[in-house]
């Protein structure tokens, strides 16, 4: 039995889960693991099935609740609700203010935390280096498109929104980050900074239906070839990088589902011709600088979750 104490440390761990999720490179599944709520996590996903929910509609909604770990489920949802929404603002404004220093800071974080994930392998073999290798190659390949890859269509806003729970509750690849790779990261952090309700409830829609189908598949890959599938994620980040790379210049643009004028098609260029290229300038010391805080971030938010760790 719980005390209050308790479920504010729930709610604790989800602020931290809900601020992992926003960033692009750390995992609101890894904070949930080394903060030891991992497997309740997946038990309790699990038990949200048709035989539960026949409970629910009978009237026997003590018993519902008590089933699918009810108190659980709202002490660390409201903790991740509550950390997106407050830091989805702040990403809005410096995704328009600051993209040199921002996406530095993603680079580091995504760099160091692909680094951290490798240190979950088990055993390491042959296999699993090409698993390694085939994930760069893979994520990579997927970076390097042009985004033409995705539209603004409610579809794919319910399909990003399956995408990223199930990225979420892996212990290694955020949801934030699938958002990157298909186009839809800054589309779903101005819909939650702005409320943009008809966009959140699409997403949401999306994220309920694939955490219920992909959830029991994610514990078996997990559990059945957990360092292959380790070394395939920390592959698939290491892979992306390019798509991170602070300093690019807009080939084409394209009208967002607002009529904005957006980036559509950009180039990664050096940051010694970012200046004669783009008029801008490079800010290569700050964006060292922001790189590094990336990397002791991902220290500091595991020191934190360690020790909210029973």
């Amino acid at each position: 039995m719980r005390s209050i104490k308790d479920y504010l440390l729930l709610f604790v761990k989800g602020l931290l889960m809900g601020g992992a999720d926003v960033v692009p490179g750390v995992s609101g599944g890894t904070i949930a693991f080394i903060t030891g709520i991992y497997e309740e996590l997946i038990d309790t996903i699990k038990s949200i099935d048709p035989a539960r929910l026949k409970l629910l509609f009978k009237g026997e909604i003590k018993l519902f609740w008590q089933q699918i770990n009810g108190n659980f489920l709202v002490s660390l949802g409201l903790g991740i609700i509550i950390s997106l929404k407050s830091l989805a603002s702040l990403m809005t404004y410096l995704m328009e203010h600051h993209p040199i220093q921002l996406w530095s800071f993603f680079l580091g974080l995504i760099l160091i935390s692909s680094i951290v994930i490798l240190r979950q392998i088990k055993q390491w073999s042959v296999g699993v280096v090409v698993a390694g290798l085939v994930g760069i190659a893979l994520s990579y390949g997927i970076t390097s498109m042009a985004p033409a890859q995705t539209s603004d269509s409610y579809v794919m806003i319910f399909f990003s929104g399956a995408l990223a729970i199930c990225a979420m509750i892996l212990p290694g690849i955020s949801g934030a980050f699938i958002l990157l790779i298909i186009g839809k990261y800054q589309l779903v952090i101005k819909a939650l900074s702005q409320l943009e309700f008809d966009v959140i409830l699409v997403f949401v829609l999306g994220a309920g239906v694939g955490i219920l189908l992909f959830v029991r598949l994610i514990s078996w890959l997990l559990h059945k070839y957990h360092n292959y599938a380790i070394a395939l994620l920390a592959g698939f980040m290491m892979g992306s990088l390019n798509k991170i790379w602070p300093w690019k210049k807009v080939l084409e643009f394209r009208l967002n589902r607002h009529g904005e004028q957006v980036p559509f098609i950009e180039q990664n260029i050096l940051p010694n011709n970012f200046l004669e290229i783009t008029g801008k300038e490079p800010l290569i010391m700050q964006a060292v600088l922001y790189m590094a805080i990336g990397f002791f971030i991902v220290v500091v938010v595991e020191k934190i979750a360690l020790s909210l760790k029973k």
